[in-house]
């Protein structure tokens, strides 16, 4: 098992200007140790080493319930929609993009440490053509926390799915759920 870099990086619970696109082309086509450490010259780090080696690369982002894991995963997708863009295949990567609010939606709920805190592990792998630049990707969710389907403890809600179907229970293509509009008349005591 051969670990590469390291990077620990801190939730600052506001919006930070060092992560639009003018910095992430100043990392692109840098080496690691060029600049500060940042989200960015991982997954630079990550996509030269698998154009030059012409093999697979890991990111892992790990942390605690609020660290920012999901914000961190979407900063380092959006790096490689980036770096790889072309004319040709960037409506791939915009797909690519595109889908993380639909898993949100179904997987993350308000704890009380965050409002949009998710609720379950994933495994995302994005595929790279000749040329390096995404043809698609795929996700993989894991250890869903399917308890909170059933119960949310006090000042925390279900998966925003939920909500989201109960606005919309009127909608013609939703009326066979019989959903209310009000979630609270589908709590369990």
């Amino acid at each position: 098992l051969v670990v590469g870099i390291i990077l620990v990086a801190i939730n600052p619970y506001k919006q930070l200007p060092i992560y639009g696109d003018a910095i992430i082309h100043a990392y692109s086509g840098q080496n690691m140790g060029d600049m500060d450490p940042h989200i960015f010259a991982v997954a630079e780090e990550a996509y030269k080493q698998m154009a030059r080696n012409n093999r697979n690369q890991s990111i892992i982002v790990s942390g605690e319930s609020g660290a920012g894991k999901t914000v961190s995963a979407r900063y380092t997708m959006r790096y490689f929609a980036t770096v790889s863009k072309s004319s040709s295949n960037a409506h791939v990567e915009d797909k690519v993009l595109a889908s993380n609010p639909i898993t949100e939606a179904v997987g993350n709920a308000k704890t009380t440490r965050n409002d949009n805190s998710s609720r379950f592990g994933k495994y995302t792998e994005i595929s790279f053509d000749q040329s390096y630049q995404i043809i698609g990707a795929n996700m993989r969710t894991y250890l869903l926390e399917k308890s909170r389907v059933v119960f949310q403890s006090e000042n925390e809600r279900n998966y925003h799915i939920f909500y989201q179907l109960c606005a919309s229970a009127m909608q013609p293509e939703y009326e066979h759920l019989k959903l209310g509009r009000s979630p609270e008349n589908h709590l369990l005591f």
